[in-house]
């Protein structure tokens, strides 16, 4: 018989390779492992045992968590308070039991706590009612016949979502608000009766607001034009709503004409962009060139030198496409800031105080790396791949700069 420690000083194995468990009910037999070491035999119920202590674990943390309900609890700890008087493992079971009874006041502060959070939930739903037949009373004295409408229409499917309560109190909201409804209905139809000239004077007024956008059509003083555009937006929302059937065929060639001169002036753009490819063919040639001569800078002095010679002949080319700037910008920053920072580290090389600065230019460059992280992760996120790419474009810059820091660093500390 061999006997050990901790959860298997509850148990024992025969020669034979049964194992024992003690409780306090005396002694009993949970299996046999023959052909195995007693240490073998032990371990293997004594494993057992301890998949059941994570089990009373987990629903000690559940029920104190509120993660589990308390009806639900209570039929855990009876499910398992009969899985440990049977149980085929070797440990302290007759504590694990005690620790399933000691849940008993923790469930029943649960239960209670249940109570309070549905007592609470019949308190906000009546305060939301309130709230509701509080803005519908509004809305029925008011005038917004337009927002009106759909605002009483959201309101109703959020009343049919909460739950009842009391049914006096309830019934007694019910007709508060559905009272309100009625109320502004009626006022609203006698307003649209009076509205009708009102519309015939938005139709006049929509139509000499399309004359207009025709006359700005054919510009090609883009700015100027655009600009104007939304100016008679501005005009044609303010007109007021002529009748539907005419109100949807205005608003469609209106804005016929606006998608038009768009078009052109994405066209013009795109014809604009097409001619600076060439310089920025010529640029990236460049760049790629000047980033795999200059970078790692190892002597600022000539890195300084071949950086002037590379800017002289890089702004010797035009404009680039719009949607290319910043990424270029970005990279010829790069390479000056790199050589820049080689040319500070080089003088500070015996400044006793560079050390200390060199630390905290690297906790800073870590933690901007850190920021454009997480703002490339939301840019995937979202699928915007023009932000995403200009987040790595500027994480291969700083991590540059920090490749450059921690160089100093590592100058200083051998």
């Amino acid at each position: 018989m061999t006997e050990a420690a901790g959860p298997a000083a509850f148990g024992r194995v025969d020669d034979d390779g049964t194992v024992h468990v003690r409780t306090a009910e005396g002694e009993r037999t949970v299996g046999q492992i023959p052909d195995s070491t007693p240490e073998e035999a032990l371990a293997f119920f004594v494993r057992r045992f301890e998949a059941l202590e994570v089990e009373v674990g987990l629903l000690e943390t559940r029920l104190k968590k509120r993660a589990l309900s308390p009806d639900d609890a209570r039929r855990s700890i009876a499910t398992l308070r009969g899985n440990f008087t049977e149980a085929n493992a070797v440990g302290d079971l007759d504590g694990l039991i005690a620790r399933l009874d000691a849940l008993t006041p923790v469930l029943a502060e649960a239960q209670e706590a249940r109570r309070a959070e549905r007592a609470k939930a019949h308190e906000a739903t009546k305060a939301a009612k309130e709230a509701m037949v509080a803005e519908a009373e509004k809305l029925a004295a008011g005038t917004d016949w337009r927002g009106g409408v759909n605002r009483f229409r959201t309101l109703l499917d959020e009343w049919k979502a909460l739950p009842r309560i009391d049914r006096t109190t309830d019934d007694e909201l019910w007709h508060r608000f559905s009272g309100a409804r009625t109320t502004y209905t009626r006022r609203r139809k006698t307003e649209m009766a009076v509205q009708g000239d009102k519309r015939d004077a938005a139709k006049q007024a929509k139509e000499a607001i399309i004359a207009d956008a025709r006359a700005l059509a054919d510009t090609t003083e883009w700015g100027a034009a655009a600009g104007g555009f939304r100016d008679l937006m501005t005009r044609w929302k303010a007109a007021g709503v002529a009748p539907r059937a005419v109100d949807d065929k205005l608003w469609a060639e209106f804005r016929g004409i606006q998608d038009a001169f768009f078009a052109r002036r994405t066209q013009a753009f795109a014809e604009q962009d097409a001619e600076f490819s060439g310089n920025l063919e010529a640029k990236v040639a460049l760049l790629d060139a000047a980033e795999k001569s200059i970078l790692p800078v190892k002597d600022p002095k000539q890195a300084r030198a071949e950086f002037r010679t590379f800017l002289q002949k890089f702004n010797e080319f035009g404009k680039v496409p719009r949607d290319q700037i910043r990424t270029i910008d970005n990279r010829v920053r790069a390479i000056e800031e790199a050589v820049r920072a080689a040319e500070d580290a080089e003088w500070k090389r015996t400044d006793p105080e560079t050390l200390e600065r060199a630390s905290g230019t690297a906790n800073l460059l870590a933690d901007q790396i850190a920021k454009l992280t997480d703002q490339l992760a939301k840019a995937q996120a979202k699928g915007d791949k023009k932000a995403a790419a200009q987040a790595e474009a500027s994480i291969a810059t700083y991590q540059s700069w920090l490749d450059q820091a921690n160089a100093t660093l590592k100058d200083f500390t051998g």
